[in-house]
This record gives structure tokens, C-alpha cells and sequence, in this order.
């Protein structure tokens, strides 16, 4: 447990975060619709290399979540990219649930799966280089919803999950994501995160999961996307910490959070406010995909000649207020 724990805590380092690059196959095809490039697994295997080769990446970027094509894949060179990552000194993560299904008898609603042959799928991504994982549980705001059994389901397989990763020497980010999806306000969308955060750490407890070494991506707190009023900066880093604080027991070294929709520009935004009124005991990170690779992705737009304008530059307080 002390590895696991070492790692959690080098994965919410000061001043560096988590770049998700673990985009499904639909995904991922549809980022690349958006510039007009085929989803072919070379075209993905030349993106993914640009990313993880960006210049001073390493500086910033802690851990990067990998999709199960991406961690057999190489660079251009023949170096596996789990290698080329632990080279720069970044951790290599996997994406390990197998998506949300529509959960029976209850309409609207999902449980992520993918608990089946798990144990030998998390053994052979520590082979392959692996040292943390990711497994996302949805919960959506809707007429009726969501209810206590389509939280208490997913809090369940999260919990299992996490279990099973430390069990093979993986650090587990538990990810329940409530959607920011509709027109409710942002106090419906602290209820139900504050319920999904509840039945999760209850079931971590039940199952023995060591939270020194595991760590928490969710949301922010915010207005539904289609909301009339939407809240501002500091209303949204003010509910986030909220629930946040009512919820989430200190033992965790860190939270890091996806941006689940949003611009790049307000999800660093939120992010920068909450870290800058602080008072908290863990670690206040990101795991963005969409938020830090839309510039680049733009950038790169398919042609081998745009490598080093879709890499870029980066600054710190692009994603992080210290």
C-alpha cells in the first residue's frame, strides 16, 4: 500500500494534473470528425504520440489515462508509449470500465460495466506498464432522477473496482460523474452530487479500499447547461467546495476534476478560483481531456507537418492557480 500510496500522491503533485486521453473509439472519431481527419489507428497512434511528446509536458502533466488501443500502442520509433511516458517521468494510467449500459427497470438512467474478467484485464495492464486506473459511473439530472438505486448501483461498482486495482497494485481514480446536462440549477446539481459522493465513500468503506492510495475525479458544481441562469466563477467554486468538504473524507490525497463539457476557458476558470480560496485538505487537480487537448488537436488538424504547432506551449496557470 505504501507504492499505491507514493503514486496517488505524485499523481495530484503540486502544480501538474492528468491529461485523460482516453477517448473510446466514438469518441475519439468524433474529435476527429470536428477537423475533418479519419479516425484510422494510425491517424489515432500519431495524435496520441504528439501529445505524450509535447516539449516540457512533463513539467505540468503527471499522469496520463490511456485507452486499452493506446497502451499497446508505440511511437513512431517502436518505443512503447508507457516507456516513452515513464521516461519523461509521467505515470501511465488505463481506462479499465467498458462503458454505461441502461440500467434495467429504471428509464433514463445507467451502471457502468465491465467488473467481468477484471482481475486478469488489471494484471495484464500492470504488465503493460499501467500503474493507476479509471473507472467513470454516470449520473443524470433529469424529471424523477437520479434515484437513490442507479446511485447506490454505481457507488457499488466503483467500489469493486477499486478494490480489485489495489488488489493488482494500481491506484484507482474513482470517477462519478453527475451531468451537467439540463436545465437545473446549480443547488439540484450540489443535491445530487452531495448523494452520489455519500453512497460512494460509504461503499469504499465496505470494502476496504485504502483511500491513502486512491484518488477522486468528479465534477463541479454547476448550473444545467441549458439553464436560464447560470452561476458565476465564484458561485460554482463555492458550491464545488461544499459538497466537496460535507463529503469527501481527508484521507484522499487529491481530487482532480474533468471538465465535463465545458470550455477550456471555464473549467480552468473554476478550477483557479477554487484552489484560490482553498482551505481544504486534499489536493485540487484536473484530469481534463477535451479541455487540454481542443487547442491542440485544432492545431494539428491530421498533417504530419503540424506536429510542433499542435504540441504548442503551456503555462501553469493556464490549468492551475497554486
Amino acid at each position: 500500500m505504501e507504492e499505491l500510496e507514493r503514486s496517488a500522491r505524485a499523481l495530484v503533485a503540486p502544480g501538474k494534473g492528468i491529461l485523460a486521453a482516453d477517448e473510446s473509439s466514438g469518441t475519439i472519431k468524433k474529435r476527429f470528425d470536428s477537423i475533418g481527419v479519419e479516425s484510422t489507428e494510425e491517424n489515432r497512434r500519431a495524435y496520441r504520440e504528439m501529445l505524450f511528446t509535447t516539449r516540457g509536458m512533463e513539467e505540468f502533466i503527471s499522469g496520463v489515462i490511456l485507452f486499452d488501443e493506446t497502451i499497446r500502442q508505440s511511437n513512431a520509433d517502436g518505443v512503447p508509449f508507457t516507456k516513452l511516458l515513464d521516461g519523461a517521468g509521467v505515470i501511465s494510467g488505463i481506462k479499465v470500465d467498458t462503458g454505461a449500459k441502461p440500467l434495467a427497470g429504471f428509464p433514463g438512467e445507467t451502471v457502468t460495466e465491465g467488473l467481468d474478467g477484471l482481475r486478469d484485464r488489471l494484471a495484464e495492464h500492470h504488465e503493460l506498464g499501467a500503474r493507476f486506473t479509471k473507472w467513470r459511473a454516470v449520473i443524470t439530472i433529469g424529471e424523477g432522477i437520479p434515484t437513490q438505486t442507479c446511485i447506490d448501483a454505481n457507488a457499488e461498482g466503483l467500489a469493486r473496482f477499486a478494490a480489485l486495482s489495489q488488489e493488482a497494485g494500481l491506484v484507482p481514480i474513482v470517477e462519478p460523474e453527475t451531468l451537467m446536462d439540463g436545465d437545473h440549477t446549480i443547488d439540484r446539481h450540489y443535491d445530487a452530487t452531495r448523494r452520489t459522493l455519500e453512497a460512494l465513500f460509504d461503499r469504499l468503506f465496505a470494502h476496504r479500499v485504502d483511500l491513502a492510495g486512491t484518488l477522486l475525479k468528479t465534477n463541479m458544481v454547476l448550473s444545467g447547461k441549458s439553464a436560464p441562469e447560470q452561476a458565476g466563477v465564484e458561485e460554482v467554486a463555492r458550491w464545488t467546495l461544499r459538497v466537496l468538504r460535507e463529503t469527501v473524507p481527508a484521507a484522499l490525497p487529491g481530487i482532480v476534476f474533468l471538465s465535463g463539457g465545458q470550455t477550456d476557458e471555464a473549467a480552468t476558470a473554476h478550477l483557479s478560483e477554487m484552489n484560490r480560496i482553498g482551505d481544504v485538505p486534499w489536493e485540487l487537480s484536473f484530469s481534463y481531456g477535451r479541455a487540454l487537448q481542443a487547442p491542440a488537436l485544432k492545431a494539428w488538424g491530421g498533417k504530419p507537418g503540424n506536429l510542433e504547432a499542435g504540441s504548442g506551449s503551456y503555462t501553469p496557470d493556464m490549468e492551475r492557480a497554486a
